[in-house]
């Protein structure tokens, strides 16, 4: 498990995630990516370990314009009056781009801070893969995005 939020610069992390993954099994570096997806886990001791060596479970991630539902697995509009909610557990695993299918799933951008820039005016971490329901269009419109830092 890894605090994403508490990691300078959390691009590196990811890169070397992805990095590791293509010397351990010979793919192209260019030719890769991560895939993620949402656990229904929110505490650390709920977590079931993966056998896979290369997942990686971040944790720090908030939701803004939408929130997560354990129950169904999927995105779901906010509750009334909270902007920003914590996500569960984010599961990162490296992978080749010809292996990726997403269906139903919204790519979304995870950013640094709520202002989705940082000081250099950049802010743009990865995206992220989040499963829905509904049609993208809905959630691009209500501006669904992570950040890692609420401020």
């Amino acid at each position: 498990m890894m605090w994403l939020p508490g990691i300078h610069i959390p691009e590196s992390y990811l890169t070397a995630l992805i990095q590791m993954a293509c010397r351990k099994n010979r793919w192209s570096l260019d030719a890769s990516t991560l895939l993620t997806s949402v656990t229904p886990w929110r505490k650390s001791d709920e977590v079931m370990p993966d056998k896979d060596d290369s997942v990686r479970l971040l944790q720090g991630l908030y939701i803004e314009g939408a929130s997560w539902s354990t129950e169904t697995g999927y995105l779901a509009r906010s509750k009334p009056k909270v902007l920003v909610e914590e996500l569960p557990f984010l599961r990162v695993k490296p992978i080749e781009l010809r292996n990726l299918k997403l269906l139903n799933t919204l790519r979304t951008p995870v950013y640094t801070t709520s202002l989705r820039r940082n000081a250099m005016g950049q802010g743009l971490v990865f995206e992220a893969d989040l499963a829905t329901k509904e049609h993208v269009s809905h959630w691009v419109l209500q501006g669904v995005c992570l950040v890692l830092n609420t401020d």
